[in-house]
């Protein structure tokens, strides 16, 4: 999802389990890795073992047997006190202090590791401005005078203030609405993008899941059903309990999470704003086209020209530009799907003009669409590239 991976493996399990006393198995025979700088989300319903999986990174739950690495160091060797606060640690009910300023909760752990008040205050204020929250405006308030998804904002602050090489966060848009979840979701993978943080995630919501994800880890009861990137979770499930908890709409789902490619854009003929009416016309006849695309002097889509209003009675000298119709449906190459066909329905076109650093490259219509969310999904169910895939289709009537 375009974090760029160091190349390390900053979180390691291998054959984990926590198994309680009464018999109740939590977690069995875990193994995975999480490389530095990835963001991985565990997913799956209550009681499954992600949170176990989670708290027992950080060793508020200790496993029964197995190891568990961080940073290349086995925690059971760690003093718990230490490791904590060497990881940072969100969770949905944010456990902000209430007697103290915004400020002065989001500096709590850098006093705790002996970084001066000072220099404390200073690195909180850079990450509240980072978090979105002006410190100069909310510094000085009290937790019960911000909104929910203000708290929730201080709480990832207040986790990444000691530049934690790892940060843990259980459920932690999960307390404020759909519309505020969504906007936190987007802003924190900004946030991740920029930091580069190793991140483990635990989430009920495979939307959320698949829209935060470098990969995925799929639980079942206390074991991990599939372990890997959106793309391949929903257009190849491992098996039919992962085809059931992603829902019969994955293909829908697979729109967010498939990007638009090069080769998924048609190529239409292409007119210039300033190139004349009757020049452009014969263009056209020569290609057979019923419409061209218009491009500005900085090879940027204006819009299209039907064919039939070049070829109309007109004065002499008229450009392209005189019959051209204005068009702002664009996106940039490597847009997930999602947003091109809101595009489509948004503007009420049959296509989209598909831009490579500014540039105009093709066009993308609702065939080219689903052709390229076809080829995904044929693509990561075989195993190969969406340029090796073939797609069959269904002959007309």
């Amino acid at each position: 999802m375009g974090t760029v991976h160091n190349g390390g493996m900053m979180i390691r399990f291998e054959h984990v389990t926590k198994r309680y006393p009464d018999g109740t198995t939590a977690v069995d025979d875990l193994s995975f890795e999480v490389a530095e700088g990835e963001l991985v989300t565990l997913v799956g319903p209550s009681g499954c073992g992600k949170t176990t999986t989670m708290k027992m990174v950080n060793r508020l739950i200790d496993p029964t047997g197995g190891t568990i690495h961080v940073g290349g160091e086995n925690i059971a060797d760690t003093d718990p006190v230490e490791l904590r606060r060497r990881i940072g640690y969100v969770i949905q009910q944010v456990g902000l202090f209430p007697h103290k300023t915004v400020l002065d909760n989001t500096a709590t752990v850098p006093h705790l590791l002996g970084i001066p008040r000072k220099k404390g205050r200073e690195r909180a204020a850079e990450l509240l401005d980072l978090v979105g929250l002006d410190p100069t405006v909310y510094g000085h308030r009290y937790p019960d005078q911000l909104s929910g998804g203000q708290r929730q904002r201080v709480g990832v602050a207040r986790a990444l203030a000691a530049d934690p090489p790892v940060l843990l966060m259980d459920e932690p848009f999960g307390a404020v609405d759909p519309v505020v979840r969504e906007h936190l979701q987007n802003e924190f993978r900004h946030l991740q993008r920029t930091l580069g943080k190793t991140v483990l995630f635990v989430t009920h919501d495979i939307e959320e899941a698949i829209r935060l994800g470098d990969r995925i880890a799929v639980y079942g009861q206390g074991r991990i059903e599939q372990f890997d990137t959106p793309a391949a979770v929903l257009g190849a499930p491992a098996t039919g309990y992962v085809a059931e908890f992603v829902g019969a709409d994955r293909g829908i789902k697979r729109l967010s999470v498939t990007p638009v490619e090069p080769g998924d854009l048609e190529e239409r003929p292409v007119v210039r704003l300033d190139d004349p009416a009757g020049r452009a016309a014969e263009a056209l006849a020569a290609d057979d086209a019923s419409w061209a695309v218009v491009l500005d002097g900085e090879a940027a889509p204006y819009g299209w020209v039907p064919a039939a209003a070049l070829t109309g009675d007109g004065p002499d000298g008229a450009t392209v530009r005189d019959h051209a119709r204005p068009m702002d449906a664009t996106l940039p190459v490597g847009a997930p799907l999602r947003e091109a066909f809101g595009a489509l329905l948004g503007h009420d076109a049959g296509w989209i003009a598909v831009l490579d650093e500014g540039r105009y490259a093709g066009v993308l219509t609702p065939g080219g669409l689903h052709a390229a969310l076809r080829r995904a999904t044929s693509a990561d169910a075989s195993r190969t590239t969406r340029e090796a895939v073939t797609l069959e289709t269904v002959p007309g009537a």
